[in-house]
């Protein structure tokens, strides 16, 4: 696996690494004719939502493109504030980060899918270079791996040994290629989603969409920079990490579809 991502492809064909993803220019919105749809699931982000839409809009100007801001029943000003910056927020009352996505990939109008965390964690800057690679290469799915550019305090080390086993495990029981099976930066072709089994609602939904993706799709890994999070920190190590491990056994081991 080369030190820059990997890929998978039904054709076999892997695609060269870029020499740089921030220097890499996509092509332009050719007329306005480009569609994206940005999904950021919220729970109580009012402290960080409105700089990651500020950031979206920043990168994807003069681009033909929607907000999706999917509340997961926030009892702060994450809905209030994600409207007045122009996003369209959907209301989710069922707790869950793969439910809120899955509500968002239903709603979603743009050809192309991209998803960010509302904490200011993930680079939306780089959606365009992510996006340009997409078409470009011809691919289907794209994520990222957050542990090649971490930012100092970004996360801590029961954190990174949690996703290392976590993603180790990925590896061996369903035979991909990653580095980073929590990260929760893609970018992807929604006519992928009728081919995917996505049965989780919780957190294990990050791992479950690589683990269809890179078996069903051309599919592709690449670094991104990773920042410290803006606001509460909701992830808890052992229960989420339990849950994500348990998953994978389940779904490994249950009748495949």
């Amino acid at each position: 696996m080369g030190t820059w991502g990997s890929s998978s492809s039904g054709s076999g064909h892997r695609p060269s690494p870029p020499e740089s993803i921030i220097s890499y220019i996509p092509f332009s919105s050719r007329g306005g004719s480009l569609q994206l749809s940005v999904i950021i699931p919220t729970m109580n982000e009012e402290e960080s939502i409105g700089q990651v839409i500020d950031s979206v809009r920043q990168a994807l100007a003069g681009w033909d493109y929607e907000i999706l801001v999917v509340d997961t029943n926030s009892k702060d000003r994450t809905r209030e504030i994600a409207m007045e910056k122009g996003a369209v927020v959907v209301e989710e009352p069922r707790r869950g980060y793969g439910r809120a996505y899955k509500t968002g990939f239903e709603r979603a109008k743009g050809e192309v899918i991209a998803t960010l965390d509302a904490d200011c964690t993930y680079p939306a800057e780089e959606i365009p270079a992510l996006y340009g690679m997409l078409m470009e290469r011809d691919l289907e799915f794209i994520t990222t791996n957050r542990f090649a550019r971490l930012e100092d305090g970004a996360m801590t080390a029961k954190h990174r040994l949690g996703n290392l086993a976590l993603t180790l495990m990925t590896n061996v029981l369903f035979g991909v290629r990653i580095r980073d099976s929590q990260s929760g930066m893609w970018v992807f072709r929604r006519s992928i989603l009728d081919r995917l089994v996505i049965s989780a609602d919780g957190m294990p939904m990050s791992e479950e969409i690589k683990i269809e993706a890179f078996r069903k799709a051309r599919s592709l890994e690449v670094p991104i920079a990773y920042r410290r999070r803006v606001g509460e920190v909701k992830l808890s190590s052992w229960k989420d990490g339990w849950m994500n491990m348990r998953f994978l056994f389940e779904k490994r081991f249950r009748r495949q579809r």
